[in-house]
């Protein structure tokens, strides 16, 4: 088809044509350079005067963005990596936790734990297989929780609750001193968890939570955590061998006890660390945590002695030192650092970032308590830098979700 348009025609709507595009691309590098040349006011808007947010490349220690990044807060679950930081550096990041067996000369079988925080109902027959038949017949089963004070009282713990975030702590535990539990269809109570036993001794605790299914922790009062950790090792070695007697507590005596078995878990910390991250697992935090105060200063294990070794790995690590650190798992709002702190803890946990949680290109840990919400992590960007982030929210919460999106707007 013949064009009848002037060449004047066609060079003005060329030029027109030029201009616009012109004027699109310019405008497009205008927003672009705004976001560039003031990254910082767009996040401004979505924080209060007690939240705070640090972005950093890693390698090059250049602070990107920085808000209120000297502002102590309360960090939530976040505070977890320094606790893993602890444990790894008390402890020894291939440490694995053991668990010994004694028999006595009345035919009793003695058992002390060290704290391992996962010995769980799918564990236990694997102990008790070792043990093989050096115990032919048990009279008592003996338990020594000596290794770890007892009580133990976590800032920030309910006493009493049924959540199981607030478990108790203790050096001989099992199953995260939980108890999962259901009705079947004819309303009896039964386990949710096909590995585990619904033991008569918890059946009137379940009774009175008044729960239809769900959860119950087993607390501290009248030893009942200890005392249910024999009852499941009881059910399991009655496939073996006879129980006779009772469930009792007791101590190891050296001169008259003889070892059996120590029971080594084939959980190194680090993959139990992996494990607490991704569950957030405050009863694990907490465990490590006084189990590394037991490993620097003796047992019994205690918080105290927890928090000095604590201490000891902040005052000796760059920034660390003013860091306020009244338990292990971020569980209490009395825990203090600040954006600057996590960002120094970010740099130290670096080489075990893949114990985090992954989602794309982001690896990270978050934090939620009443009024407080936090998120920290590493970030690889489009064009290939890793940086960290830390998001302090305790004033704006809500603001998460947006702050987020407006990282990774900038940066993923």
């Amino acid at each position: 088809m013949k064009n009848n348009r002037s060449p004047y025609t066609r060079y003005f709507l060329l030029s027109l044509k030029f201009l616009i595009i012109l004027f699109i691309c310019v405008c497009s590098m205008g927003q672009s350079l705004s976001y560039a040349a003031a990254p910082e006011d767009s996040f401004k808007k979505l924080l209060g005067k007690n939240d705070s947010l640090l972005i950093s490349e890693i390698h090059s220690n250049k602070h990107l963005i920085r808000i209120h990044a000297d502002q102590m807060l309360t960090p939530a679950s976040i505070l977890k990596l320094f606790t893993a930081l602890v444990a790894m550096n008390a402890l020894g990041e291939d440490y694995h936790f053991h668990t010994d067996f004694f028999s006595d000369p009345h035919k009793n079988l003695k058992i002390k734990g060290y704290g391992d925080p996962l010995i769980i109902s799918e564990t236990i027959p694997e102990m008790i297989h070792q043990i093989g038949d050096q115990i032919p017949e048990i009279n008592n089963i003996i338990l020594d929780d000596t290794h770890f004070q007892s009580p133990i009282i976590i800032p920030g713990a309910t006493k009493n609750s049924t959540q199981p975030y607030d478990a108790p702590n203790g050096s001989l535990c099992v199953n995260f001193n939980t108890v999962f539990f259901k009705k079947d269809r004819n309303g009896a109570y039964v386990s949710a968890e096909p590995q585990t036993p619904l033991l008569p001794f918890v059946l009137d605790r379940i009774a009175r939570s008044s729960l239809d299914q769900g959860r119950i922790i087993l607390s501290d009062n009248n030893q009942e955590h200890i005392l249910y950790a024999g009852y499941i090792f009881k059910h399991f070695l009655e496939r073996k061998v006879p129980v006779k007697g009772i469930i009792q507590q007791g101590i190891i005596d050296r001169n008259q006890d003889t070892l059996i078995l120590r029971y080594r878990s084939p959980q190194s910390l680090q993959e139990i660390i992996r494990k607490m991250l991704y569950y957030s697992s405050n009863f694990t935090a907490n465990q490590i945590l006084i189990a590394a105060g037991a490993a620097k200063h003796g047992e019994p294990g205690t918080l105290a002695k927890g928090i000095q070794v604590a201490q000891k790995y902040a005052a000796t690590h760059r920034g660390l030192s003013e860091i306020q650190f009244q338990e292990g798992s971020g569980l209490s709002t009395l825990n203090r650092l600040s954006a600057s702190m996590m960002g120094q803890i970010l740099k130290e946990f670096f080489p075990y970032r893949n114990l985090l949680k992954k989602e794309g290109r982001e690896l990270y840990k978050t934090g939620t308590l009443t009024g407080v919400r936090s998120r920290a992590g590493y970030l690889q960007t489009r064009t290939g830098k890793l940086l960290s982030f830390v998001v302090i929210l305790n004033s704006n919460p809500n603001s998460m979700e947006n702050i987020m999106r407006q990282i990774h707007h900038l940066y993923y």
